[in-house]
């Protein structure tokens, strides 16, 4: 179980939508009760379908409000504010109705207000839940920024995943993090890595001790948070059957990663190998398939029709 107070979510937000405490306690939780519901989901319209939310009302449910009889809407506050939500934020600038101060009032709910739009106080408030309430692993590895993809280096120790990481930098790419990589689930199939701030912007390196990346080669080698996309499993050749295939066949290997499945490549280690401009190549097949293009598979493909011509293929 995840939780935040509205306390905390109010003066995160303060200051970007412009809110002000009405009326009401803020001590109240925002929980997440289990793995099937998103944090994104604890914010929403006013509505009776989903009571626990933090209910936003906007200038449409105050208009309605304004329709209907005095004792009408005061039953239907009565029966939203009964289930204990954990919050209410009046938007459009709108002021607040004194039936809905009266009754927070009385069951110790908070009142908030802000002039932003109905719509934007949710955005802003669902990508703060998701983040501050996400499912979080720690991970060993560096995390760089390569061509715009997020790729976990992993492997062994001395596996030359932090010499990797440095050669790529250098090649124009960006840090993320060095040896633990905070990873967290946003979205249903979206995972984001970021590094723990005592260790940003920092990469040690054998021989070389630590190294302060930002200092030495520039604001834009370190970047702060990226979604990760691949990862790239540094691996010593090991002659036999544990050997990496040189060329797979079957379903692409994947790594679950708090229920996400990441693709995952296997660079064997080895003397003489230039494994950034391999790693590279890694992250381009990778952008490629995710547009829907697999040039193994067109690869089979073509052998496959020419067999089915029953055509030598080094036939001109």
């Amino acid at each position: 179980m995840r939780r935040t107070s509205v306390a905390h979510l109010f003066e995160a937000n303060r200051n970007i939508l412009q809110m002000r405490h009405v009326a009401g306690s803020l001590d109240t939780q925002l929980v997440v009760p289990d793995n099937r519901v998103w944090a994104a989901d604890l914010v929403g319209h006013l509505n009776l379908i989903h009571p626990n939310r933090l209910q936003i009302i906007g200038e449409a449910e105050l208009a309605w409000a304004r329709r209907q009889s005095h004792d009408k809407l005061g039953r239907y506050l009565a029966d939203i504010i009964s289930a204990s939500p954990p919050g209410v934020i009046v938007a459009d600038d709108a002021a607040v109705p004194d039936v809905l101060r009266q009754i927070c009032e009385q069951a110790k709910v908070p009142v908030m207000a802000s002039p932003h739009e109905a719509a934007r106080v949710i955005d802003v408030l669902r990508g703060y839940l998701a983040r501050k309430l996400a499912e979080r692993v720690s991970l060993h590895g560096v995390f760089m920024d390569v061509l715009g993809i997020g790729v976990l280096i992993t492997g062994e120790s001395g596996a030359g995943k932090s010499e990797l990481a440095l050669e790529l930098i250098s090649r124009g790419h960006g840090l993320v993090a060095d040896d633990v990589v905070e990873i967290s689930r946003v979205a249903s199939s979206v995972l984001e890595g970021r590094c723990p701030e005592m260790l940003k912007d920092y990469l040690e390196v054998r021989g070389l001790g630590i190294l302060n990346i930002r200092t030495i080669f520039g604001e834009t080698a370190c970047r702060r948070k990226m979604k990760l996309k691949l990862i790239a499993h540094l691996q010593r050749r090991n002659p036999g059957p544990e050997d990496a295939l040189r060329l797979p066949l079957d379903e692409e290997e994947t790594q679950d990663i708090l229920g996400v499945s990441v693709r995952r490549v296997i660079l064997p280690v080895a003397a003489g190998r230039n494994l950034s401009v391999l790693l590279e190549a890694a992250v381009r097949n990778t952008i490629l398939k995710l547009r829907g293009i697999d040039s193994t598979q067109e690869f089979v493909n073509r052998q496959r029709d020419l067999l089915d011509r029953d055509q030598d293929p080094y036939d001109g």
